[in-house]
């Protein structure tokens, strides 16, 4: 389970502090497999950060870590340099009994210094920077192999994984050829195959939608694939479904096309404008997009009659789980400013769609009044921790850390980037992205966005 952006909780002004929060954090973990697994969750965290003496990654006594990859090093693979600007991530199963497979996004834009090296049969534009890289893990997190996944994409934020096995990569843009150098529309998802005979193919899932594409939920059963949309000004995103054609899945399905539609709350154009935990809308209705490639005219501006359809603005995170036993998709979003064009302000909300009922419900809201653009407290990416609770990226000014967040609405600081890229006068720290944990739950993967740098976490989880 990841879900991602920016703002999901409201600020802790000191480590251990509480946040402000109305409904039930359980949501947040509801049907998970992770979920299942794990105990409720302590209080406290694992006390103090130790500092470094490499200067790279604090964390607390019993914990420990292994670099993985560093940007500008060279791939095992020999395909060129590591790249920068390291994002979403997510660990799989790999090849062999013990071995993880994890696929990195490079959230790369037509400038970027380092860019996913362009490798034959594997780059769909060769002006577009970004993409996705592969590592391959030993079962003692010893790297023995890093490639290339797929590139010439561009800005690849976020995305999922599919029940069958593979990595849905996002670009969260809508340039189209001819725009900032590239020679190919962009704004597209892109399948990155791990397994054997999984082929990636360097082309868009055009079906899916041509937008700035955030993160991706399936469906295991019915196949429908929940798509987020991180626009950038108002009116703001949508949420969005796919239908495929082939709805059993598995490998390269999702290029046999479908039907993608905008969800329509009747009565509520915007989501921030709702405030009360527990509020639920029955008869939600998906409205077919005119034209998802939005050759003229973005989708979320695009006429869809009836009244139009539900925006929001930061829809990031994006996760599939259960309620009261049945199917439901959770997602994110992860502000709103009244000042910026929503409805109403808010620090987080996170959503949850029945589809066997037709319902949405909002399940959590964070802040107003926590002060959320406090320095140094600005989460981003997020996922389900071993011992019970979350773990969150912080993206914002100062010191950088990855936070824990437990049951019971508590914080704590659980590593902090080390790296000081600037001076002592004006020290920069890379904020942290991507976190995500093995699959048998033992060692927690993260990267520092800049300096590109992907750790991988042990210690007493559980604990």
């Amino acid at each position: 389970m990841s879900a991602t952006r920016r703002r999901i909780l409201g600020s802790a002004a000191a480590v251990g502090a509480g946040i402000a929060f109305a409904g039930s954090l359980s949501e947040l973990f509801a049907g998970t497999d992770a979920a299942h697994a794990a105990p409720a969750g302590g209080r406290g965290g694992y006390g103090p950060l130790v500092p470094d003496p490499d200067g790279l990654l604090d964390l607390p006594k019993g914990f420990r870590y292994r670099v993985l990859s560093r940007e500008g090093e060279p791939m095992l693979s020999g395909q060129g340099p590591v790249p920068g600007k390291h994002d979403g991530m997510t660990a799989l199963p790999g090849p062999r009994p013990g071995h993880v497979q994890l696929v990195r996004n490079h959230e790369n834009r037509h400038n970027a210094p380092r860019r996913v090296p362009a490798v034959r049969g594997l780059t769909y534009d060769p002006q577009g920077m970004g993409g996705c890289t592969v590592l391959e893990l030993s079962g003692s997190d010893r790297v023995l192999d890093e490639r290339v996944g797929i590139a010439g994409t561009a800005v690849n934020c976020a995305g999922g994984p599919t029940p069958w096995g593979t990595w849905l990569t996002c670009e969260e843009t809508e340039d189209k050829a001819g725009t900032n150098g590239y020679t190919r529309d962009h704004g597209f998802i892109f399948e990155i195959g791990l397994r054997p005979g999984h082929r990636t193919v360097p082309e868009p899932l055009t079906a899916m939608g041509r937008f700035q594409h955030e993160a991706i939920a399936v469906d295991p059963r019915e196949g429908v694939v929940y798509e987020t949309e991180d626009a950038f000004d108002h009116p703001f995103g949508l949420f969005y479904r796919f239908l495929p054609h082939r709805p059993r899945g598995g490998f390269d399905s999702l290029r046999a096309g479908g039907r993608l539609e905008a969800m329509r709350v009747p009565g509520v154009p915007d989501l921030s404008a709702v405030t009360e935990p527990g509020t639920h809308f029955d008869g939600v209705e998906w409205l077919p997009v005119p034209d998802p490639l939005a050759k003229q005219t973005p989708i979320r501006l695009q006429d869809f009659g009836r009244g139009g359809v539900t925006h929001a603005q930061k829809l990031e995170g994006c996760y599939w789980g259960s309620h009261r036993g049945q199917g439901a998709v959770y997602f994110v979003s992860s502000y709103a400013r009244s000042s910026e064009g929503s409805a109403a302000d808010h620090f987080g909300q996170v959503w949850r769609y029945e589809p066997g009922r037709r319902r949405l419900t909002l399940a959590v809201i964070f802040g107003p009044d926590t002060g959320v653009d406090t320095p140094g407290e600005s989460p981003d990416n997020i996922c389900l921790a071993p011992g019970g609770g979350l773990m969150v990226c912080e993206d914002g000014g100062g010191a950088q850390h990855v936070y824990g967040l437990t049951r019971h609405g508590e914080i704590y600081a659980l590593a902090r980037n080390a790296q000081n890229t600037g001076t002592a006068q004006e020290p920069e720290y890379g904020e942290f992205a991507g976190v995500t944990f093995s699959p048998d739950r033992r060692t927690m993967y993260v990267n520092c966005y800049e300096p590109g740098t992907t750790f991988a976490v042990t210690g007493p989880w559980r604990h």
